[in-house]
């Protein structure tokens, strides 16, 4: 039997299980429906039946099943159908019984029987309802029966079976599955047996390996610790060469950055007494293959000498002469190279392709680190510059709005408030220094506070006390502090407030005085308008002239 007909009711024994169970739910509808008394033709066609799955499961207990296999869908078929045009037609709850019908054939003789039955199910269906559609069938004058009611009953029937076969299909592959997989699994478990020595075998060679790694990787961690808080150049870079040469034995460590114009690599920070000598006198090398730093900042890519007396890229230092091995990895950013950490050994062979690997890992991180400070060094200097522009916007809109004030500022003296002029000041004003700071008379009688927004001093608040030799609290001058820093902001907002009024006062006259001129096509209508709405519009003028210029050679 083909995969595409699997039936899953593989024995004698449950194919007498079945037809039992067919026969019983026959033998007791039928008891039900005679019960009721009302159509003896179902109760004789449900009997005989029963019978004959009954004859078919005898049939199947002395090794003969394909009869009762066959058999028992037939005559359930022949049944439902029987009871349906009789009792009522695709309406009857008796059709409910075809998809339990393809069901049972597919169990009993694969995909194919099921489709099979799914035919003689439709052909049936379709006889019925044709049937009642031309009152050829008992119940006919009731029916409700369509042609569309047809072509629901024979859709549902082989989407009944469509499924059955989807289903078994995929039971079928999931059996077929589950024997690779075992297959599979008994092959895996002979080569993990003979991987196991060959495993056993590395474990003390990779342990050895793994324990150098770690360590390695332990020292970049507190590399990077402790570099971490660095934010300035100048400390970042020293210490990042003063770690690693701690950390990993290397006798000189040095990070060269690349120059604006990209050609030279420069020396900016070194741990040994060599390094520094060349740091002293700015040591710098090319970009090219006559150096090993050089190599690397060229071609973005380590560099290793493992014995500087046979490398021909090796560059001879005067200033590091106890240099027997060389690696140099390079500071990437974004893709992009932006210097060379250069390493120095005084034992020949003092790297490896995992030192490589491992330090690679230093390197990046090293970038990232001067990347950062970098970014932090133009983020701090962009704040200052920022900072020092408000503050002369700040200044310079105080200053002219001050000089649109009609007056210059108000003084409480213990009865009523006077408006200061602007052409004269109180004299505690004139007799304590405005220096930005708090400020004390010298008979400590008054106190001047300066009342600052975004670091420039717009007003300044000056207390008198009736007692000369008074001294000031601290609580007294924090009160004092906080109301001018208060009224900074109020300030503020009072003159963003009041210069916007002042310039949307200004926009409605201009367009006020726009639309009265525009109203007019007449040369001089336009003239006159503009002359009077100026006049009007402006305080203080005493005459408003608009003259044509005369013709000009």
């Amino acid at each position: 039997m083909t995969d595409s007909n699997i039936n899953f009711i593989t024995t004698d024994g449950m194919v007498v299980n079945i037809l039992a169970v067919i026969a019983g739910s026959l033998g007791v509808i039928a008891v039900a429906v005679g019960l009721a008394g009302d159509n003896p033709a179902i109760v004789a066609i449900l009997s005989i039946s029963g019978a004959i799955v009954v004859g078919g499961m005898i049939l199947a207990s002395r090794g003969m099943s394909l009869p009762g296999r066959i058999l028992a869908p037939s005559i359930l078929t022949i049944a439902a159908a029987f009871i349906a045009y009789n009792r009522g037609g695709l309406y009857h709850i008796s059709m409910l019984a075809f998809p339990i019908i393809i069901v049972l054939a597919g169990s009993l003789l694969g995909v194919r029987g099921s489709f099979i039955f799914a035919a003689i199910a439709s052909a049936a269906s379709a006889l019925i309802g044709y049937a009642d559609i031309n009152g050829l069938s008992p119940f006919s004058e009731t029916s409700r029966t369509g042609y569309e009611d047809i072509a629901v009953a024979v859709t549902m029937i082989f989407a009944t079976a469509i499924v059955l076969r989807l289903i078994i299909q995929r039971l079928t592959e999931s059996l077929r599955e589950a024997e690779a997989y075992g297959e599979a699994q008994e092959r895996a478990n002979s080569e993990l047996k003979n991987l196991q020595l060959v495993l056993e075998q590395r474990v003390t060679e990779r342990t050895a390996q793994l324990s150098n790694r770690a360590n390695q990787l332990e020292a970049i961690s507190s590399v990077a610790r402790s570099t971490a808080a660095l934010q300035n150049f100048d400390e970042l870079l020293p210490a990042i060469t003063r770690l690693v040469s701690e950390k990993f034995g290397y006798y000189h460590v040095g990070i060269f950055l690349l120059d604006e114009e990209r050609e030279f690599a420069v020396l900016r920070a070194a741990n040994s007494e060599g390094g520094q000598r060349m740091l002293n006198r700015r040591h710098k090398l090319k970009l090219d293959t006559s150096s090993i730093v050089g190599f690397v900042a060229s071609r973005g890519e380590p560099r290793v000498a493992l014995d500087v007396g046979t490398d021909a890229v090796f560059f001879e230092n005067p200033d590091l002469p106890e240099t027997r091995s060389e690696m140099a990895l390079p500071l990437r950013v974004r893709g992009r190279v932006i210097g060379v950490l250069d390493a120095q050994s005084a034992q020949p062979d003092a790297f490896t392709e995992n030192d490589v690997a491992t330090l690679a890992i230093l390197a990046d991180q090293v970038a990232i680190a001067i990347e950062n400070a970098r970014l932090f060094e133009e983020a701090r200097q962009a704040l200052k510059e920022s900072e020092e522009t408000i503050m002369r916007y700040v200044k310079q809109d105080w200053k002219a709005f001050a000089s649109q004030t009609r007056t210059r500022g108000y003084v409480f003296d213990g009865k009523r408030i006077l408006s200061l002029s602007k052409d004269g000041e109180m004299p505690a004003a004139q007799s304590l220094p405005q220096t930005g700071n708090l400020s004390l008379g010298k008979n400590t009688g008054r106190i001047a506070i300066p009342v600052k927004f975004r670091g420039q001093t717009i007003a300044m608040l000056n207390v008198k006390s009736k007692n000369e030799n008074r001294n000031w609290r601290p609580d007294e001058i924090t009160l004092l502090e906080a109301a001018a820093e208060r009224a900074a902001l109020a300030l503020e907002n009072a003159r963003l407030v009041e210069t916007a009024q002042r310039r949307a006062s200004r926009e409605r006259t201009i367009g006020e005085i726009s639309t009265k001129i525009g109203a007019v096509s007449d040369l001089e209508a336009i003239m006159q308008t503009a002359v009077e709405e100026l006049g009007r519009r402006i305080g203080g003028a005493t005459e408003v002239t608009l003259e044509l210029e005369g013709e000009t050679e």
